[in-house]
C-alpha cells in the first residue's frame, strides 16, 4: 500500500476541493412542487429542468414565492392560507383528468410532456406532434379543480434551437419567451 507523504496529501485534497468548488451547483426540488412526466410519444424532447434549483436560486425566489404564495389568501381567492398547498391536490385531480381527457383528443400519442404544478399555476412543457390541438388540450387541462392558470411551454420542434423552458441537460442555456 503506497503511504501519501504530508506534501502530497495535501497536494490531492487541494486538488479536491477545486475539483468539488467547479462542480455543478445540486439542484433539488426544494419547495417540493409536484413535477411528472405525463406522455413520452416524441423521441429527443429535452427534458424539462422544472421546480429543481439550486441553494441561490431557491433563496433569490423565496421572498416573491411567499408572496405569490400568501397573496390569493389574503385577496380572499383561496379556501387554503398559501396557494402551493393545493398542489398536491391538483396533481391527483389532473392525473384522472388526463385519463379521460385522452379518449376525447388521443393525446399521449402526439406529446411528450411534462407537468410542473406551483401555486394552482400548471406549467406545460415538452414536445407536441405539428398539428396537435394545443388548444383544446390546454383549456381542458385548465378546467381542472383549484387550477389557477396553465402555461403553455411546449415546442413542435424538439431540436429547435432555443427552447420556451430551461432543461435539465442544460439549464443555464437562455430560453426563448416562455407561454404566459
Amino acid at each position: 500500500m503506497k503511504r501519501f507523504s504530508p506534501l502530497r496529501l495535501a497536494a490531492w485534497l487541494l486538488c479536491m476541493g477545486t475539483l468539488h468548488a467547479h462542480a455543478e451547483p445540486a439542484r433539488v426540488n426544494r419547495g417540493h412542487d409536484p413535477f411528472m412526466p405525463i406522455s413520452h410519444a416524441i423521441a429527443d424532447c429535452p427534458t424539462p429542468l422544472g421546480p429543481f434549483e439550486t441553494d441561490k436560486e431557491w433563496l433569490d425566489d423565496s421572498h416573491y414565492r411567499i408572496e405569490r404564495g400568501n397573496s390569493c389568501w389574503i385577496e380572499g381567492r383561496c379556501r387554503l392560507p398559501n396557494a402551493y398547498l393545493y398542489d398536491t391536490e391538483i396533481a391527483d385531480s389532473v392525473q384522472r383528468r388526463l385519463a379521460n381527457l385522452n379518449v376525447a383528443t388521443h393525446w399521449r400519442e402526439q406529446t411528450t410532456l411534462w407537468l410542473t404544478l406551483q401555486r394552482r399555476f400548471i406549467y406545460v412543457e415538452g414536445c407536441v406532434a405539428p398539428g396537435f390541438d394545443r388548444k383544446t388540450f390546454l383549456s381542458e387541462l385548465a378546467k381542472t379543480a383549484d387550477v389557477e392558470r396553465v402555461i403553455d411551454n411546449t415546442v413542435s420542434d424538439p431540436h429547435a434551437a432555443q427552447l420556451p423552458y430551461r432543461t435539465q441537460a442544460n439549464p443555464d442555456k437562455p430560453v426563448r419567451e416562455p407561454g404566459n
